[in-house]
């Protein structure tokens, strides 16, 4: 009997879609998700896939509620191969962290801990209303194992991390909202359809304009503005002779929505 993949790899139009599958156990992350999510990247990632987003969505009533514990349990007795399931899950959510392409995430229900750092690796987030959000290691005397203690903090702040990772409580999507830490709130029956109507409408831009954006947008959180700044006005020349800037003042000049090349 063939084995049914952890996640589901589709594409509409520009768009690639990553779909965890495993609802029965709330889309918990195994080594096997984190492997499937990176071949998906590999994939939207070559040059002429077409691909110009990436949304991030699950079957089921949650998004995820954290690693799968029963495989957890099973590397105890092991810690080099412990060690590899942190750094694989770590190096995986790197990738959707720092690829070209723009990741969104569709979140509904639970969004815990493994779950959590999944959707902070992302760009933008889309909640339903009735979602959820927190991070649920210190009550299970556990510490984030694949960046939340480093990006939860970045996102809303020093003291509402910590007051997450203390209480292990849960927040609502408007409170996620407040905080930044989701981007947009929806009702839960239009979740799926308004982030990929968000991701086909970001497709459209320039693939290399949205590349640069967001490598400088992360790079320069990773130093001062000053440096910042300079890796901005550095590319910010050469971009400007490229072939997609053609397009787009062509575009503005003639009142036509621009074409870029994928």
């Amino acid at each position: 009997m063939s084995q049914v993949s952890p996640v589901v790899v589709t594409c509409s139009g520009a768009v690639g879609i990553i779909e965890l599958a495993r609802p029965e156990k709330f889309n918990c992350l195994s080594l096997s998700v984190h492997a499937a999510i990176e071949a998906a990247i590999d994939g939207f990632e070559k040059p002429g896939s077409g691909v110009c987003a990436i949304l991030i969505r699950s079957q089921g009533k949650h998004f995820c509620t954290g690693a799968d514990l029963d495989e957890v349990k099973s590397l105890r007795a092991d810690p080099a191969r412990l060690k590899h399931f942190i750094s694989y899950g770590h190096s995986v959510l790197k990738r959707l962290e720092r690829s070209d392409l723009p990741v969104v995430a569709a979140c509904q229900g639970l969004t815990l801990a493994g779950g959590s750092e999944l959707m902070l690796a992302c760009d933008i987030i889309f909640a339903a209303r009735d979602a959820r959000f927190g991070d649920q290691h210190a009550q299970f005397g556990l510490i984030p194992g694949w960046g939340g203690s480093q990006r939860i903090p970045r996102i809303v702040g020093l003291r509402r991390g910590l007051d997450l990772f203390f209480s292990a409580r849960w927040i609502d999507a408007a409170t996620a909202e407040q905080w930044g830490l989701v981007n947009y709130v929806v009702e839960p029956e239009k979740l799926h359809e308004e982030a990929l109507a968000y991701c086909t409408k970001i497709a459209t831009r320039s693939r290399i304009g949205m590349a640069s954006m967001k490598g400088l947008a992360r790079q320069g959180l990773e130093g001062s503005s000053e440096v910042g700044l300079q890796l901005e006005e550095d590319l910010a020349s050469a971009a400007l002779l490229d072939d997609d800037v053609s397009e787009g003042l062509a575009a503005f000049e003639a009142r036509r929505t621009p074409v870029f090349k994928a």
